[in-house]
């Protein structure tokens, strides 16, 4: 490629808030660029094809050039949208085969991209909802190499940082029928800035705002972190506003538990001003390697564009929003973990490398010599920039911080590395639990269950008072963070207790996920239907082959709510030489099933058994004690309950009566 002054081709935390409101359908229609110039279409991927051409004249002035005539343009301007909601539910993304081109001196994003949608609902569909950024039009779509012609309308959606999306209703001369799938060609093209619209017409004050909606394509810095923060790939959701309590975050889990399984390939060509060449690429949390062509020589003018190319090819999607990193940064690289710093931000890298290697041998004790990849540590344009993490990527402000900070980070951002997988609940949850461990570890076990009862009051809130009032989200098909992070993290401190570290730990040493992926059909992703996982059979195997089925069944695979315990009574009785047997009874009101910690103390001792008590169900744990018995706790904190997690019982008086109180873990 050559490079000229005269004629350059281009090749081109959300911040939860409440407030009242509803998502509506916008009156004014969207802005609609020319077509785009067009390869002849092929039935396989695009091979590097150029999506249109742009020139700079010597006065400086811009020009887009397309051989398309206008008069094929397929995307027409509505007033307001042809898609009802059941219809956005119904589209599962397959299989992605993009072309991305970014101009990052000009903010600029052009698409052409295979994609490929399943209709899972029980009816056929007429059209195919498909969406983008409002900031981003639609230009051409065709099915079967013939162009379409589909109106576009303006959603308002908070989805997106511009808090609108543009929907392309496209018609299909025969309706796709459930189960069926369908190939869809589309380009589009648009700029990316910063918006913090939707986080200011709800009062978030300006700076918090804009700290927190930080996607954009620039030169020094390009990030598109995907559904629900910019929608920069084609999706179809139903639009939904932050003021409408939980739902908009409730969409962005169902939009990834939906593309998980799928597939998912990525050519990327940035075009970057004469010496600004960009130094780290990442494709869904992935580095992906950049080869850059830049004209060089003393006869060179220094305005001269150059291009740097990657790809992510074969790549399975799992419980994640694609994304998109391109950035200037320096490399450091220590044991695990690679940082890509600001020149400014050196001296702070090495305390978050120090970090790294100081909690890397509790992880390897725990997960396994060797993680499956390198955490990737990202370091974000502003100091105040909210965090944003998927996979093995950690994308945040590399900050000056005190050792006990940074351990508790990079001890949870680290075991993304080791711990790899489509199903959110062992992702997620595993990364939060090995967090909480490191509190113990680092702090005591009382903090470690302060930190879970600090989250637990929330997860009563949403949990189904029973299984017949709300089918609330099992584990296996959670798309709530109060679930795949905050239930998973008491499901894996839960499993600790019954199975044994030992156990678990060989456990998650064993998992695989292309197992576990192969396990399902990928193109039907995960949860609902798709069975229980493989994670069970791990447990079971690597133990003392304890059956975990009632685990898996009250916990993982349905949602059951939360266990209610009581102690119901209490018996102790004298034996010889100074012990006590006492039998505790304890009931449980709730409709999932708990294995509890029953503890007897005296003034010198302690014992504790553990006991399974079943749903809406009692049990009698007898536990032998040497000396008087003075107090019985039931469950430690380690499992949520609707009320409390920690149950104690005084024994007082010779007669052995007693009152009892239940009260959270301090």
């Amino acid at each position: 490629m050559k490079f000229s002054t005269a004629g350059t081709v281009i090749i081109a935390a959300v911040c939860i808030a409440i407030a009242s409101g509803s998502a509506q359908t916008a009156t004014s229609s969207p802005s609609v660029q020319e077509p785009a110039a067009q390869p002849t279409p092929q039935d396989q991927q695009p091979k590097g094809q150029v999506i249109f051409s742009r020139s700079t004249d010597e006065n400086g002035q811009v020009s887009t050039h397309s051989s398309l005539p206008a008069s094929q343009s397929g995307a027409q301007p509505a007033a307001k949208p042809s898609a009802e909601d059941t219809e956005r539910q119904a589209v599962t993304f397959t299989d992605f085969d993009m072309d991305v081109r970014l101009q990052s001196a000009e903010q600029h994003l052009a698409v052409r991209a295979l994609i490929t949608v399943r209709n899972d609902s029980k009816t056929p569909l007429a059209h195919i909802p498909l969406q983008l950024s409002s900031s981003l039009n639609w230009e051409r779509i065709r099915i079967n190499g013939k162009d379409t012609v589909f109106p576009v309308a303006t959603l308002n959606s908070d989805a997106d940082h511009t808090g609108q999306l543009h929907e392309a209703a496209v018609p299909l001369s025969q309706p796709l029928a459930p189960a069926a799938s369908l190939q869809l060609d589309v380009t589009y093209s648009g700029s990316i800035a910063p918006s913090a619209h939707r986080l200011l017409v709800i009062g978030t004050p300006e700076d918090v705002a804009l700290h927190s909606d930080w996607d954009e394509i620039g030169v020094p810095f390009t990030g598109l972190r995907g559904f629900g923060n910019v929608v920069w790939y084609p999706v179809s959701s139903v639009p939904v506003l932050l003021g409408d309590g939980a739902r908009l975050f409730d969409e962005i889990g169902e939009h990834k538990l939906r593309l998980a399984g799928g597939h998912f390939r990525l050519r990327l060509t940035v075009e970057f001003p004469h010496g600004r060449a960009p130094t780290v690429a990442l494709i869904n949390g992935h580095p992906a390697a950049l080869t850059v062509a830049e004209a060089s020589g003393p006869d060179q003018a220094q305005e001269a564009a150059g291009v740097a190319t990657t790809s992510l090819d074969g790549a399975v999607l799992g419980f994640e929003a694609p994304s998109l990193f391109v950035a200037i940064r320096t490399q450091r690289t220590v044991t695990n973990t690679t940082v890509w710093a600001l020149p400014e931000d050196e001296a702070a890298v090495q305390a978050w490398t120090t970090a790294a290697t100081a909690v890397t041998p509790f992880l390897e004790g725990w997960l396994g010599q060797q993680p499956r990849s390198q955490l990737t540590l990202l370091d974000l344009p502003d100091p105040q920039d909210a965090p944003f993490e998927t996979g093995a990527l950690l994308a945040t402000a590399i900050h000056p911080a005190n050792p006990d900070q940074l351990d508790g980070i990079l001890a949870h951002a680290l075991t993304h590395a080791w711990m790899q997988s489509p199903r959110a609940w062992l992702s997620e949850g595993v990364a939060h639990f090995m967090g909480t461990l490191w509190v113990e570890k680092q702090r005591g076990r009382d903090q470690a269950l302060g930190t879970l009862e600090a989250s637990r009051s929330a997860l009563a809130l949403v949990e189904p008072q029973s299984p017949g009032e709300s089918p609330g989200q099992p584990l296996a098909a959670a798309i709530s963070p109060v679930y795949y992070r905050t239930k998973a993290t008491y499901a894996f401190w839960m499993l600790r207790d019954v199975a044994g570290d030992p156990t678990l730990s060989a456990a998650l040493r064993a998992y695989d996920p292309a197992a576990d992926v192969s396990t399902q059909d990928a193109s039907l992703g995960f949860g609902g239907g798709a069975g229980p996982s493989p994670f069970e059979k791990l447990l079971e195997q690597a133990g003392a082959r304890r059956d975990l089925s009632w685990f898996f069944a009250d916990w993982v695979d349905a949602d059951k709510g939360l266990p209610d315990l009581n102690i119901e009574g209490i018996f102790p009785t004298a034996a010889s030489a100074g012990n006590w047997l006492v039998a505790v009874n304890v009931a449980n009101a709730g409709y999932a099933s708990a294995e509890v910690p029953v503890t007897v103390r005296s003034d010198t001792n302690s014992v504790t058994e553990r006991v399974l008590v079943p749903a809406h169900g009692k049990a009698v744990q007898r536990v032998l004690i040497q000396g008087k018995p003075i107090e019985v706790q039931v469950n430690d904190g380690t499992i949520p309950e609707t009320q409390a997690s920690v149950h104690l019982t005084k024994l007082d008086g010779p007669s052995g009566t007693s009152s009892s109180s239940s009260s959270p873990q301090p």
